[in-house]
């Protein structure tokens, strides 16, 4: 069997997690790795090569799809366009609002170069995009509910480390239970963001640092806290590394509807995760669609794609045959 040749651009928990997920494909290998660092710095999980992204060109026919893993903040909007049009890439930008923008400017380059190119693969978008989308085709009268969590939001707790003061911390997501029964309960509530989530944030403070002010921060800051019922705990170091080491998150779709001549019958989808690490879960679903890229583009498929574009065949190691035997 020939395999699927795998490169990462970008080696940090994202990329280690991809580096993780292609050992357990057996249809796929690692075939390099390329950082904006000095190679020699990284020190991969396993025996593989790792070059400087300047070198990413020179090696491109070695490559079959290459899974970027950099940050929607800054890297991902110039480096999916950028690379796509060389490789069959796949890429996790989760910034929602930005999205349509993103995938015109990468459309492009996909198209120009005759490569696939998935953007926007993990959980939320990805996962739950599907899950969405499925939900609502099936029950036409209903509505959409999202939560998140409990979870570390590694964008909130970013945010909290750039207050002065304020020397680490991890913010966790929290779905309010009695918003979420009132969903399950097809009570059809009209929730805002404060009635959805609530925030619990573990700060490590400098010595000397003032915590009324830090807190007062946190909780008024605006696009991040100001919005949601936030608690705040000053913890120590040691406490920290203990007991928030990890990167855990999950949270829920769920979709109710009516139906019946009068919608007299309720109806309730509901689709979870539980995750222990976010981006050795996100990086899961990045390989399964990195070989759908690969498969979509030998049918002479290009340009950009989402998770809505790839029948779920595509995903999957197995045959169709296979698939209809021990899956349908």
């Amino acid at each position: 069997m020939e395999k699927i040749k795998i490169a990462i651009a970008g080696y940090g928990n994202l990329g280690k997690g991809v580096h993780c997920a292609v050992q357990q494909n057996n249809d796929m290998e690692l075939t390099a790795i390329f950082t904006r660092r000095e190679p020699q710095t990284v020190k991969p999980l396993s025996n593989v090569p790792v070059y400087h992204v300047d070198a990413l060109l020179e090696k491109k026919d070695e490559i079959d799809v290459l899974v970027l893993c950099g940050g929607s903040a800054t890297d991902l909007p110039k480096q999916t366009a950028e690379y796509a049009k060389y490789f069959n890439v796949v890429d996790s930008f989760d910034t929602h609002a930005k999205i349509p923008e993103h995938f015109e400017n990468v459309d492009r380059a996909a198209v120009e170069g005759g490569k696939i190119a998935l953007i926007s693969v993990g959980w939320d978008p990805g996962m739950f995009s599907l899950n969405r989308l499925y939900a609502s085709a099936v029950l036409r009268e209903g509505s959409d509910y999202t939560f998140w969590g409990k979870g570390v939001s590694q964008g909130h707790s970013d945010a909290i480390r750039r207050i002065s003061g304020v020397k680490n911390a991890k913010q966790y997501t929290i779905p309010v239970e009695s918003a979420l029964e009132s969903v399950r309960n097809c009570e059809n509530p009209e929730l805002s963001t404060r009635q959805k989530h609530t925030r619990e944030c573990f700060v490590v403070a400098e010595e000397g640092a003032d915590k009324a002010k830090i807190e007062s921060e946190i909780k008024n800051m605006p696009n991040y806290f100001a919005d949601y019922d936030t608690t705040v705990h000053f913890i120590t170091e040691e406490e920290l590394q203990r007991d928030h080491s990890g990167i855990p998150h999950g949270g829920f779709v769920l979709r109710t509807g009516k139906t019946g001549m009068s919608g007299e019958h309720n109806h309730v989808i509901e689709y979870s995760l539980k995750l222990d690490s976010n981006p050795e879960f996100t990086a899961c679903v990045l390989t399964a669609y990195a070989r759908a890229a690969l498969r979509m583009n030998k049918e002479g498929m290009r340009g950009c794609k989402t998770v809505f574009d790839v029948a779920p065949a595509y995903l999957s190691p197995f045959t169709a045959e296979e698939l209809r035997s021990k899956l349908l």
